[in-house]
């Protein structure tokens, strides 16, 4: 196929830059003439927020631009197995609502590295300012980065470098011109967009396929499978079912992007009816951004690259004009989250380190300049990591982002589970996890994905190899706990569950129509 650029008109580009400007705009009217005092009000939610609100919340923070493109490249490739990071999901999800919100509501915490004070001591939450820095920089900020790099790439037709500097100091130039404001303000406008074109592109696509009758019958069969042979190259149901744990466990139970909006739940009961709520929109995610993939497939089989089979859909479905408010809005959507992502390091690293370790009584002017210089840090240090990202092999975008997650995910799952769940875990235990087990757990992933990469040697599948990494590191945790004769404080208040705050009927209820639905999705989606 032809470059996707070469199917963009004028109008398309008119489109594209007119919105920029529009938001920048937006932004300054909102950042320097508006009253600044209404800001306070609009992102202090406070605990305030009802089910559906906190339901929408994570499922906004879930998906986004990135996840839409890596989406529809797994589903051309594996059809919808990677379905499963959807809806095995509402297992941890469930998790959440029951296990962990209890404690994190009756701690009464803004934050969970707050909660891991109390129950480990300053020291551990020291080490988590820092894992958090880490996980911003490589989760959040540069693997963003890489999908705004590739959508900048495919558009442009421009080497990755330049691609990913262009999307570092367009975030940059929205930020000191008030656009992000804007991008805050616009993006529930935005995602309801965005899910909306995936809705129209999945209706488009399969009327021009000839309808779900024929697409089932132009693929082959394992396309329709969520659980794969265990010999599978891909997704084998032993990785899936033994390695997406420690990940569902770190992304839906400690990440604090992902669990601050039950923090401010206006009671127990809204926060777990809220999360059953996102269990039910995670259904969404496989029709809605790996069912494209799908379509595009059967659409255009030539397609060499998976990684623009969303952006084919777009450019070949969608009528001019139309195609270029698209790509804007997830060219603002993947600014917005840039920009957030850098500000949240200058804040976690000014604010958390500089000032509570180094410098406590920094003036106002110091701890400005010192955010700012992390934030120019921060973005070299995310555009080097981007392009060794760039630099792996033989994994589509959706695996580049889960296999990387992986390796991330083991130490906070373990800290976390062990926290909660095992009064006799020790401060030592945790703080050896969040250290060295980070750094076995990175070292691990850095050798597999660069150093002696899986397509030239023979390792275990990543999500096998995230699991390993979870039980080394919870055996290591388990014996400093048993060996270490450290007095530790008696934590029995904060890791107790009030019994005021078991489930109510409403809630029981609502769990187990949800898992019934999932067992049935599950037998439905396999033997084909």
């Amino acid at each position: 196929m032809s470059q996707i650029s070469s199917f963009l008109e004028p109008i398309d580009y008119l489109v594209i830059v007119g919105y920029l400007i529009l938001l920048v705009a937006f932004g300054y009217y909102i950042s320097f003439v508006k009253n600044k005092k209404t800001d306070a009000s609009y992102f202090l939610a406070g605990n305030t927020l009802g089910w559906p609100s906190i339901g929408l919340n994570m499922w906004g923070t879930n998906v986004g631009p990135s996840m839409l493109i890596a989406s529809a490249s797994v589903g051309f490739t594996t059809g919808i197995v990677a379905g499963n990071f959807a809806w095995y999901a509402f297992i941890f999800i469930l998790l959440l609502a029951v296990v962990f919100s209890p404690r994190y509501l009756g701690a009464n915490v803004v934050t969970l590295p707050e909660f891991m004070g109390k129950r480990f001591g300053d020291s551990t939450r020291n080490i988590l300012a820092w894992y958090t820095l880490i996980t911003i920089l490589i989760s959040w900020l540069s693997l963003t980065l890489f999908a705004g790099g590739i959508l900048v790439q495919q558009l442009l037709d421009l080497p990755m470098y330049l691609s990913v500097i262009m999307m570092v100091i367009l975030s940059g130039f929205f930020a000191a011109a008030g656009g992000l404001k804007a991008i805050a303000y616009t993006n529930v406008f935005q995602m309801l967009l965005l899910i909306g074109v995936s809705l129209l592109l999945v209706v488009m696509g399969v009327n021009k396929a000839g309808g779900l009758e024929h697409i089932y019958n132009s693929t082959p069969g394992s396309y329709w499978n969520l659980l794969l042979p265990a010999d599978d190259a891909n997704y084998p149901w032993v990785a899936i079912l033994l390695g997406y744990p420690v990940m569902g466990v770190w992304f839906w139970c400690t990440d604090q992007s992902m669990v601050q909006s039950m923090l401010g739940a206006k009671n127990l009961k809204e926060g777990q009816l809220g999360a059953n709520f996102i269990g039910w929109l995670k259904i969404l995610d496989v029709p809605l951004f790996i069912l494209p993939g799908i379509v595009c497939f059967v659409l255009f089989p030539e397609l060499k690259n998976p990684d623009e089979a969303y952006m084919t859909m777009v450019t070949q479905l969608f009528p001019a004009g139309l195609r270029g408010l698209i790509i804007v809005v997830l060219i603002a959507a993947l600014i917005s989250t840039i920009g957030s992502a850098l500000n949240s390091l200058s804040t976690v690293f000014t604010m958390d380190v500089y000032v509570k370790k180094y410098e406590p009584k920094a003036s106002q002017n110091k701890i400005v300049k010192t955010g700012r210089l992390v934030t120019l840090f921060g973005s070299i240090l995310a555009v080097l990591i981007t392009l060794a990202i760039n630099s792996i092999k033989g994994l589509n975008l959706f695996d580049i982002f889960q296999s990387i997650l992986g390796f991330i995910a083991p130490p906070m799952s373990v800290v976390f589970l062990f926290g909660v769940l095992w009064k006799k875990t020790t401060t030592r235990a945790a703080n050896l996890v969040l250290t060295l087990g980070t750094v076995i757990s990175l070292g691990i992933g850095v050798l597999y994905l660069w150093i002696f990469p899986n397509q030239i040697y023979n390792w275990p599948h990543f999500l096998l190899l995230s699991f390993y990494i979870f039980v080394g590191l919870s055996i290591m945790t388990y014996l400093v706990s048993i060996t270490d004769k450290t007095a530790q404080d008696n934590h029995d208040v904060l890791l107790k569950i009030d019994p005021k705050a078991k489930p109510d009927n409403q809630v029981k209820i609502l769990w187990v129509a949800l898992t019934i639905v999932m067992i049935l999705l599950y037998v439905f989606f396999n033997g084909h």
